[in-house]
């Protein structure tokens, strides 16, 4: 294997390397997204731009930089580009695919049956279980400690096909955790509102950092055998370059953890919104039915006749009570 010239920030910028695996998978995956897209415009129906960009540019394209950028030109002569290319899979690129919301773009762009049996595959008890929130964080931190901690990641740079499987499994695992998360179907349980996955993202975002800790406080070189014999001359020590590549990973993942944050907050107000809204419509409803002799008591009679808002403690009966 050929040395690639010394890393400066024209060729971080300018150094680029085809991948066919990934291309394959970023043209299937925009091609689909397109399709269910076109589908609806042809129905009539309307898809927010914002959410096409997102999955396009933040999802794709972040998959992109990750398998064919400069990162991927030199992750097999230094450390710390193969450190943010695999941060960047495992949890950039599925926070972009998910406020795409394929999910749900799927759901009503399909026909009928094959909606139906996507909807049962989501609540499936398999996929149930691997999305489960503590399940999935599991999985990513896992996945992440077993890369670095056994002869996987050396093994990867030695052999292309299982360096785009591992490419691929931590795609895979960041996806279990936000698609979910930050999806409108109801793909987790009825307790995960959106105040507990707030909460969830911001435990995540600490676990996230484990990794970058131990991998730039470990005094043993991961995949030293390898960068030992492959660093380039003008290459920093392989330590300090191990060093490096577990600050970048801590850096990443704590900044991802606040567009992730800020999505559920966005999310969680817009449900708070339409809540309200339908509730106002509910009791703009009911309060047209009240007729005028139903509202005041009876004048002729002995006894007095309470209001139905007075009486009753449905939600609608305590906002008008709240009212008055």
């Amino acid at each position: 294997m050929e040395n690639p010239p010394q890393l400066t920030v024209g060729r971080l910028f300018s150094s680029w390397q085809a991948d066919v695996p990934a291309l394959l998978v970023v043209v299937l995956l925009g091609g689909l997204y397109g399709w269910g897209v076109l589908r609806l415009r042809r129905r009539g129906e309307s898809w927010p731009v914002a959410r096409t960009a997102a999955f396009a540019v933040f999802g794709l394209g972040t998959i992109v930089v990750a398998t064919m950028s400069a990162l991927a030109v030199y992750d097999r002569v230094l450390f710390w580009p193969a450190a943010v290319q695999n941060v960047l899979l495992d949890l950039i690129a599925p926070l972009g695919l998910a406020l795409g919301d394929p999910l749900r773009l799927a759901l009503r762009a399909l026909p009928e049956r094959a909606a139906a049996r996507t909807q049962g595959a989501m609540t499936g008890r398999v996929l149930r279980l691997l999305t489960f929130p503590l399940v999935s964080t599991v999985l990513v931190l896992t996945t992440e400690l077993t890369i670095y901690f056994t002869p996987y990641f050396e093994t990867a740079l030695a052999n292309n096909w299982l360096h785009q499987l591992l490419y691929l499994q931590l795609l895979l695992a960041g996806s279990l955790f936000v698609l979910p998360v930050l999806t409108r179907e109801e793909a987790l349980p009825a307790w995960c509102t959106h105040p507990v996955r707030a909460a969830l993202v911001f435990v995540d975002g600490i676990i996230d950092a484990v990794p970058g800790i131990v991998v730039m406080t470990h005094g043993t070189l991961i995949a030293g055998g390898w960068y030992l014999a492959h660093s380039p001359s003008w290459a920093p020590d392989v330590q300090h370059d191990q060093q490096l590549g577990g600050g970048a990973m801590v850096g990443l993942a704590e900044l991802v953890a606040i567009p992730f944050l800020l999505a559920i907050l966005v999310q969680w107000a817009r449900t708070e919104r339409a809540e309200t809204v339908a509730l106002d419509r509910r009791l703009d409803t009911e309060l047209e039915r009240v007729t005028p002799t139903e509202a005041v008591a009876s004048t002729e009679g002995p006894e007095l006749v309470r209001p139905w808002w007075e009486t009753e403690n449905s939600e609608v009966a305590q906002r008008i009570r709240g009212q008055r």
